[in-house]
C-alpha cells in the first residue's frame, strides 16, 4: 500500500464566491448564510478567511427546496421592502428597530454614502405574525417610546455589533479566537491597556476575524463602517472589556501566548585570585592600593549615603 494519501473529493475547500457559483447564490448572500450559521464553514488553513467544504456544497443541495428554500432563509431587506412584509409604513419598521424591537442583521451604504439598515425577511415575517406584537404594529406608541425617540435613541448600532459578534463567537470554540472576537469590537487604542503583554496581543492578532470590506481603506465608506463596527456606549465598553478578561483568562489556562525561547545565559567570568600573605609588606600595614577598612572610601549604598552626609 503506497504512503500517499489520496484527498477525498468532499473535502476540497472552496471560497466563498466559487461556493456561491455552485449554490447559484449571490456573494453576498452566501457571506450572510456563513455568517449567520445556515451555510456551514471552516477557517481556511492559510488564513484566508472562511472557506466551504464541497461536502457542505452537496449537503445544501439535496436539501428539499433547494435553491429557493436556502435563499428566502438568508435573504436581507431594506426597510421599504420590510416594510411591505409586515404591511407597515417603512418609517414604522425603523422606528420599532431604533426601539430595538427589530435586530439588523447587515447595513450597506448607498451610492450617496447614506447607510441602509438590512432585516431578515424571515424574522420580520414571524415579528409581525406574533400577536403579542399587534400593539407595536397598529396604532400610536407609548408615551415612553415616543418619549425615547425623540430623545434620540437608536439602538440599531448597537444591537447589529452585538448580533455580529455573537456570530462571531459561535464559529469557533478556541478562547483564543473567541477573545480575538470581542476585542475586534472594541477601540483599538484601548487593546494595549487591556492586554499589556505584547506577546498576548500579537497571538490575539492570528485569530482576529477578517471585518466585511465596505470600499478601500481610508474610503470614507470604510471609515463609517468602522465607526459602526466599533462600540461606543460606556456600558457596552465595559461588558466587552469584562467578556474580554474572561476570555483571556481561560484562553491562559488552556495555551499560554507563545514566547521566545530565553536568551542562554553567558558563562561567568572565573575572578583573579586576591593577593597572598606574600604580597603584604613586612610591617603588616596594607599596601598603598588596599584601603584599610574606616580609612578608605567606602564602598556600596551604605557609603554612598555616608559619603552624602553632612
Amino acid at each position: 500500500m503506497s504512503g500517499n494519501t489520496i484527498a477525498r473529493p468532499d473535502s476540497a475547500l472552496w471560497t466563498i464566491s466559487r461556493a456561491a457559483r455552485e449554490l447559484g447564490l449571490k456573494r453576498i448572500e452566501l457571506e450572510l448564510g456563513v455568517r449567520l450559521g445556515r451555510v456551514r464553514s471552516v477557517p481556511d488553513p492559510a488564513g484566508g478567511g472562511r472557506r466551504v467544504t464541497r461536502a457542505e456544497i452537496e449537503r445544501l443541495r439535496a436539501e428539499d427546496g433547494f435553491p429557493q428554500l436556502l435563499r428566502e432563509g438568508i435573504r436581507a431587506v431594506a426597510a421599504p421592502e420590510g416594510g411591505k412584509i409586515m404591511d407597515v409604513p417603512a418609517s414604522r419598521l425603523s422606528r420599532l428597530a431604533k426601539l430595538g424591537l427589530l435586530v439588523p442583521v447587515s447595513f450597506y451604504f448607498n451610492r450617496y454614502r447614506a447607510l441602509v439598515w438590512l432585516y431578515l425577511a424571515d424574522e420580520l415575517r414571524q415579528f409581525a405574525a406574533d400577536e403579542r406584537n399587534a400593539a407595536h404594529l397598529k396604532g400610536r406608541f407609548s408615551e415612553g417610546m415616543r418619549s425615547q425617540l425623540d430623545g434620540g435613541l437608536d439602538l440599531r448600532p448597537r444591537n447589529w455589533r452585538g448580533r455580529h459578534l455573537g456570530l462571531l463567537l459561535r464559529q469557533s470554540d478556541d478562547p483564543w479566537a473567541q477573545a480575538a472576537a470581542i476585542a475586534s469590537i472594541l477601540d483599538q487604542t484601548l487593546v494595549p491597556d487591556l492586554i499589556r503583554d505584547p506577546y498576548e496581543r500579537a497571538h490575539l492578532n492570528r485569530f482576529r476575524p477578517v471585518p466585511p470590506t465596505y470600499g478601500p481603506p481610508g474610503s470614507p465608506t470604510a471609515d463609517l463602517a468602522s465607526d459602526l463596527m466599533t462600540a461606543s456606549d460606556l456600558d457596552e465598553i465595559d461588558w466587552l472589556r469584562t467578556d474580554l478578561a474572561q476570555a483571556l483568562a481561560e484562553a491562559r489556562d488552556l495555551r499560554p501566548a507563545p514566547r521566545p525561547a530565553p536568551r542562554p545565559t553567558p558563562p561567568t567570568a572565573t575572578p583573579a585570585p586576591g593577593p597572598t600573605a606574600a604580597d603584604q609588606p613586612r610591617t603588616g600595614r596594607p599596601r598603598p592600593d588596599h584601603p584599610a577598612a574606616g580609612h578608605g572610601p567606602s564602598r556600596g549604598l551604605l557609603g554612598w549615603l555616608r559619603r552624602r552626609s553632612p
